[in-house]
């Protein structure tokens, strides 16, 4: 990555936006003296860690906190919670340990709530006489704990009728005891994910009074008791109930009746009798995976069969017979039944792998076969070789399951180019797979409009929509985040170099005056100087300063950190220039060499004063680090 002039922080400036600027190190404890700053976005720059310091509690006007996709570590400070106005908190991705603070209860304005993807562990918290809890944010919207080690019951008091919540995402913890009934209380839920827990006992029957829920995963647990009923639930888009102990039963009324179902998985659900054949005509069903349950009889699909439906499996059942049907020629995988002996023309389903399909890819069919270098790839608007901004989608409740929907994706793409302000046809996907966490990931390229790079202040903006959720996808995509990876900026952005026929051009006209080559020599001298003292102002530091309001001589903020060049300027001076063109001489070789050690020489004054450049105002006096 190449160095470029640091910019200037001011203390009195209100917005900071570095994500992915590769950034590294370690932020100071005095991050607190910016006193004015009101947003902070730092993610992802994995190469920025340590703790997190107890003085940003200090930023009372703090509304925007975003340190994504970065690498800190350590307990999340309970001075969070003196940040009264704050309203956006993204902490996910990162390395935090220890608990939730119980603080972040008193956060009364907070919208977003995210520290999934860490190692904190604990209860989750609750206010009682001596301390706030979570249970008071009753203006949150989204919690998002997920991916974590939290431990002990999901507590009842947690959720209220007061609440505003609309995704509670808990999976991938170490949550136990039983779902609390109070969850039903919370009427605006469109995303519950609690999966992969080891939540216990049965389901609570007010589960069912959550009429605006989407998405309800409740895999992988030791839930028991009766199937839960879902009636109520005539907006569910998609539901897993996998791997748990429900008592057997026949299929639940509710698994033909909920039209807006697309994705339907039971496995191992104790499920048996007759499968409905109503199921299959569910308008917008796209997935139905019902294996290792204790079906019998005869699987009849009928006539009616929803057109979107891409794959059925009954793998580990005990079906006998199956009644093709003509209108359905998808994926339909009955390994593992009797039927796959006792009839003949069920051999086709008798395959444990499904077909396989091509998932979703932006075309490029209009650019032809255009290879790039290997750091290299194809822009689909303008196709030329460009270096896009990329990354990792993550999306933790989708309501679909079909990766090769052109229409769906199209759909984000153009999404995504108009709420990012790039040009139609920028963002090219790919390879969008479903993992075991029931998370769609997608990649993602986004290309620049002009050139072959962003410049960094593009990419900071860009980076910036994407962390805050200023770019969301369509709500059929549920939930989402975006994983960057750290964009190749040029060595030195906003260089323009000389061309051969430029420096032929100025050898050739250097043949009028032998004074010039005096002058040459005297810019050399100069230049020589200028670096040395450059050269003594940067070496001390390594570090980038931001000067206090009142103590000019003190810096703050990141230790041993590099931040590059924003704005992407130019070094070529006006007297850098004029330097050049007087020093063009009578005798072409003499000015030759006495160019070419002047150029050396401004070089290294250039380089030097690149590192000492991010000191600012900071007088020639040695910059004290607090």
């Amino acid at each position: 990555m190449g160095r470029g002039q640091l910019p200037r922080f001011k203390s009195d400036r209100p917005v900071r936006k570095l994500s992915t600027m590769g950034l590294k190190g370690t932020l100071s404890g005095d991050i607190g003296q910016l006193s004015e700053l009101q947003s902070l976005d730092l993610s992802y720059n994995d190469g920025l860690g340590g703790q997190l310091p107890a003085n940003i509690g200090n930023l009372k006007k703090l509304t925007t906190l975003i340190l994504a996709g970065c690498s800190f570590s350590g307990k999340i400070p309970d001075e969070l919670g003196n940040l009264g106005k704050l309203s956006f908190l993204a902490l996910n991705s990162n390395k935090f340990t220890g608990s939730i603070p119980a603080s972040l209860g008193t956060l009364s304005n907070l919208y977003w709530l995210d520290v999934a993807d860490n190692q904190l562990s604990g209860p989750i918290p609750i206010s009682n006489n001596r301390a706030p809890g979570l249970d008071q944010l009753l203006n949150t919207k989204h919690f998002h704990f997920n991916k974590n080690n939290l431990s002990g019951p999901i507590p009842e008091q947690l959720f209220s009728s007061n609440m505003t919540l609309i995704h509670i995402i808990f999976d991938g913890n170490e949550l136990t005891g039983e779902i609390p009934s109070s969850i039903g209380l919370i009427k605006s839920l469109e995303v519950l994910r609690l999966d992969r827990n080891s939540l216990s006992g049965p389901v609570p029957s007010s589960i069912n009074s959550l009429t605006k829920i989407s998405e309800l995963n409740l895999a992988n647990n030791q839930l028991s008791g009766p199937m839960p009923d879902l009636t109520g639930m005539n907006v569910l888009n998609s539901v897993d109930l996998s791997n748990n102990t429900f008592d057997s039963s026949e299929s639940p009324a509710w698994l033909s009746q909920i039209e807006s179902l697309s994705v339907l998985v039971i496995q191992s659900g104790g499920l048996c009798g007759q499968v409905p054949e109503k199921l299959f005509s569910l308008p917008q069903l796209q997935q139905v995976i019902l294996d290792d349950n204790k079906f019998n009889g005869t699987l009849a699909m009928g006539d009616s069969i929803s057109q979107r439906l891409q794959i059925v499996s009954f793998k580990n059942n005990n079906l006998e017979l199956v009644t093709p049907s003509s209108s359905y020629n998808k994926t339909l995988i009955l390994a593992g039944n009797p039927v796959c002996d006792n009839q003949r023309s069920a051999k086709n389903y008798c395959s444990v792998q499904p077909k396989q399909s091509s998932p979703y890819s932006t075309s490029l069919a209009n650019c032809g076969p255009s290879p790039c270098p290997p750091d290299q790839s194809l822009s689909p608007s303008k196709c030329n070789c460009a270096y896009p901004y990329e990354g990792v989608m993550l999306f933790t409740g989708p309501r679909f399951r079909d990766v090769t929907n052109s229409a769906l994706f199209q759909e984000l793409e153009k999404t995504m180019w108009t709420t990012l302000g790039l040009e139609p046809g920028s963002v090219f996907l790919e390879n969008p797979i479903f993992g075991d966490d029931s998370y769609m990931h997608l990649q993602v390229k986004l290309f620049p409009s002009d050139g072959m790079y962003f410049n960094r202040s593009e990419i900071m903006r860009i980076g910036f929509d994407l962390s805050n959720q200023i770019c969301r996808p369509p709500k059929i995509f549920g939930p989402s985040w975006f994983m960057a990876s750290p964009y190749p900026f040029p060595d030195v952005e906003g260089r323009s170099p000389m061309s051969p026929g430029l420096i032929t051009g100025i050898s050739v006209g250097c043949a009028l005056l032998v004074l010039g080559l005096v002058g040459a020599g005297v810019y050399a001298l100069r230049q020589k100087k200028r670096a040395q003292r450059a050269m003594e102002l940067s070496k001390p530091f390594g570090v980038y300063c931001i000067p206090y309001e009142n103590k000019p001589n003190e810096c703050l903020i990141l230790n041993k950190t590099y931040v590059p060049d924003v704005e992407g300027r130019s070094p070529m001076s006006p007297g850098l220039i004029t330097g050049i063109s007087v020093g063009c001489a009578l005798l072409v070789l003499g000015l030759v060499g006495a160019g070419v050690y002047a150029l050396r020489q401004k070089k290294r004054a250039q380089r030097a004063m690149e590192l000492s450049k991010p000191f600012g105002n900071v007088p020639n006096e040695t910059c004290h680090l607090k």
